[in-house]
């Protein structure tokens, strides 16, 4: 079953975050000298560009919030930028296969490929969204940086210090959000739905409640048992959960009416997405924009 996509960004947010950003924080592709950097999705092409900063050019594949990462079809353009890169990204755990299968197909042996799920050990068939653990962002951006420092040793040094201004400034109001929620609302039972929001709620210290099978089929387009929904239904009408929190970028029918049933019972609803919204906000930017939503409806449920 395909996924449904649906940008749900307002304009005011989409200048409000565009008019703040540097060049070296866009997803978009960054031209510039020295390293080629090309990453099949803009949240690891996001980093990657604040790290490079003007040592660097990269690209990012997949910049469309209303494209799918997961049936993504690369077009010959694609294939000569990756074909043309230094240091190719891509996410591994079975989220983007087009991207390594494009590599594969033409080898090359300048070539570094820095593929996340093998970084961290993951197999096919694990929850392959690791943009959403903290933890794992922070093993990502020290691998790209490292990347990044040996394909030009000669400017290793000054990759060494954007990575420390990335991980002291770049990500302060990120980690702040979270260390906030995690301190004020642990133990808080929400409901998700999807497995994308399975990898942060642990580091917010939140009891995700919903069942994991329910969260892994409507990610992966697959069938939802009627057991699951009906779980989930029960969660939300008898007040198990203080949030209920959805992709907006992958709205389906099921989960249009559980989101008016959230409504109907005045529990507050949170919106994430699975890249970044705008297109043109840094990881951090999108990360905390959300991460603040959270925070509003939790102390709206909360009273806290």
């Amino acid at each position: 079953m395909p996924r449904m996509r649906a940008g749900l960004i307002g304009a005011g947010l989409a200048v409000a975050l565009a008019t703040s950003l540097t060049a070296c924080g866009s997803s978009t592709s960054s031209r510039g000298p020295g390293v080629r950097v090309v990453a099949a999705e803009n949240f690891w092409g996001s980093i990657a560009g604040q790290l490079a900063g003007g040592k660097a050019s990269v690209q990012s594949i997949v910049v469309d919030p209303n494209q799918d990462p997961h049936d993504y079809e690369p077009t010959p353009a694609d294939a000569r930028a990756f074909a043309t890169a230094q240091l190719a990204i891509v996410n591994g755990i079975g989220y983007d296969g087009w991207a390594s299968r494009v590599l594969a197909a033409d080898p090359a042996s300048g070539r570094t490929v820095l593929n996340v799920g093998e970084l961290l050990g993951l197999a096919e068939g694990e929850n392959p969204h690791r943009w959403y653990d903290p933890a794992n962002v922070e093993a990502v951006a020290n691998a790209i940086g490292a990347a990044l420092g040996r394909a030009d040793p000669r400017d290793a040094a000054a990759f060494a210090r954007r990575r420390r201004v990335f991980e002291s400034r770049g990500l302060a109001a990120y980690r702040r959000l979270i260390a906030q929620i995690r301190a004020r609302y642990a133990g808080v039972a929400v409901g998700a739905s999807e497995s994308i929001f399975a990898l942060q709620a642990p580091a917010l210290g939140l009891r995700l409640i919903t069942p994991p099978r329910f969260m892994k089929a409507i990610g992966e387009g697959a069938d939802v048992s009627a057991a699951d929904t009906a779980t989930v239904e029960r969660q939300i009408s008898e007040h198990r959960i203080k949030v209920w929190v959805y992709n907006a970028q992958n709205a389906t029918p099921a989960i249009q009416r559980l989101n008016a049933l959230a409504r109907a019972e005045r529990i507050p609803v949170a919106t994430v997405t699975e890249t970044l919204t705008p297109a043109t906000a840094s990881f951090q930017q999108w990360q905390a924009g959300q991460l603040e939503r959270l925070r509003r409806a939790l102390a709206q449920a909360t009273g806290r």
